[in-house]
């Protein structure tokens, strides 16, 4: 009798010892993952590693559109140690043709043992496709392990898969009390420094950052990355500028033709042609798109635009028409707002979001999975917003 209880603490205790030992082999794969942030588009960011006697062999993480995934990188390193190896990856191999093969095909012609899968890909191509080929194959797949973290840093492709359009980032700097200027127009720089990196961070990471005409007209920027921690592998963003009636000058930074980056013009047929035109010999791309019931660009059909070039995330920049727009019509996924412990005050002086507003506080947008960080003298507030983000 003791001695079954005994073997059965044992038994318990090597259960314990094994789960741990997958958790953490899929939360390294995990670190793997956000390495390749923001570097992907369409494809989601994906980690892989392959665990042999206790060792790794082989890890690696999803390369650019058209390079090799997670799995292919981990399984180049490994060489033939691949074989009877355990794979840990967190997302399902895909199990089709793109512009690479499938995974779950490599894989299995590498006579891998098992594999860990933290969640599935919810594109239609794979969706269980890929665990189910693996089976076929005599292959255990278990799912689950750091499901939820998985979904967390794929939040823009599950959106995307499921409804074509971006994750939508709004990031507005602001006052103690809600100030992004002073009543004489003055917005530079209301946060300081550190809090201005955060964002070129931000920008590095993105595909597309959009601004009205507003914010050009005031501010003329570059809207360019510009970081000082890292100057190998800076990526600026798609600069999008929603101008439904052509009103921004050509001369402006953003549309300049040695401003690094691409730039895109969003109208609609309001914008006279010469004015295109001129663009058009600048380098500009032009989206002609359909007009909302106020004669704007409409969002979601620029959302959709988006959405169609491959683009997984978007970071909207202002101002505060633009961003009340995006409330206005519901296409906020996240909020990243930048306090800084400065009082502007007067009620001239804007805040983040303006018109139409919101009339009553139980329509007012909720965060979820909230999170604040001091940054400097700043504080930032960061939250996915409440309600049906897969529309």
């Amino acid at each position: 009798m003791l001695g079954s209880e005994y073997s059965k603490v044992s038994l318990f205790r090597v259960v314990v010892f094994m789960t741990k030992a997958h958790e953490e082999y899929m939360e390294y794969a995990l670190g793997l993952a956000v390495k390749a942030q923001g570097r992907t588009s369409p494809n989601p960011m994906v980690g892989a590693v392959l665990v042999k006697d206790g060792h790794i062999v082989g890890e690696g993480f999803t390369n650019p559109a058209g390079g090799p995934h997670a799995e292919i990188v981990a399984l180049t390193e490994a060489g033939k140690s691949a074989k009877g190896s355990t794979v840990y990856v967190t997302l399902e191999p895909c199990a089709h043709y793109g512009r690479t093969g499938p995974c779950a095909d490599a894989l299995i012609a590498a006579g891998v043992k098992e594999v860990y899968s933290a969640i599935e890909d919810p594109n239609p191509d794979v969706n269980g496709k890929g665990h189910a080929r693996l089976r076929d194959a005599g292959i255990p797949v278990h799912t689950g392990i750091s499901q939820s973290a998985a979904a967390e840093i794929n939040k823009p492709f599950f959106k995307y898969v499921v409804s074509g359009q971006p994750w939508v980032t709004a990031k507005f700097a602001v006052s103690l009390d809600g100030k992004i200027a002073t009543n004489m127009g003055e917005s530079q720089w209301i946060t300081g420094e550190q809090s201005r990196q955060r964002v070129h961070h931000m920008r590095n990471v993105t595909d597309a950052i959009l601004v009205g005409a507003g914010t050009v007209l005031a501010d003329n920027p570059n809207l360019t990355t510009r970081l000082q921690d890292n100057t190998d592998n800076i990526r600026n963003p798609l600069r999008i500028v929603v101008d439904s009636s052509g009103r921004v000058s050509p001369k402006a930074r953003v549309y300049h033709p040695d401003t690094p980056g691409n730039s895109v013009l969003a109208t609609t047929s309001q914008a006279k042609a010469s004015h295109c035109k001129q663009l058009e010999s600048q380098g500009v791309k032009i989206w002609n798109l359909p007009e909302d019931a106020n004669g704007r660009v409409n969002l979601n059909s620029l959302l959709d635009k988006i959405g169609e070039e491959g683009m997984l995330t978007l970071l909207v920049e202002g101002g505060s028409e633009i961003l009340g727009a995006f409330v206005a019509d519901g296409l906020m996924d996240q909020v990243c707002a930048f306090f800084a412990p400065i009082i502007i005050g007067g009620k001239d002086a804007p805040g983040p979001v303006g018109e139409p507003g919101i009339g009553r506080l139980t329509d007012a947008l909720h965060l979820t999975n909230v999170v604040t960080e001091n940054i400097g003298d700043d504080i930032l507030v960061k939250g996915d917003v409440v309600g049906d983000l897969h529309r």
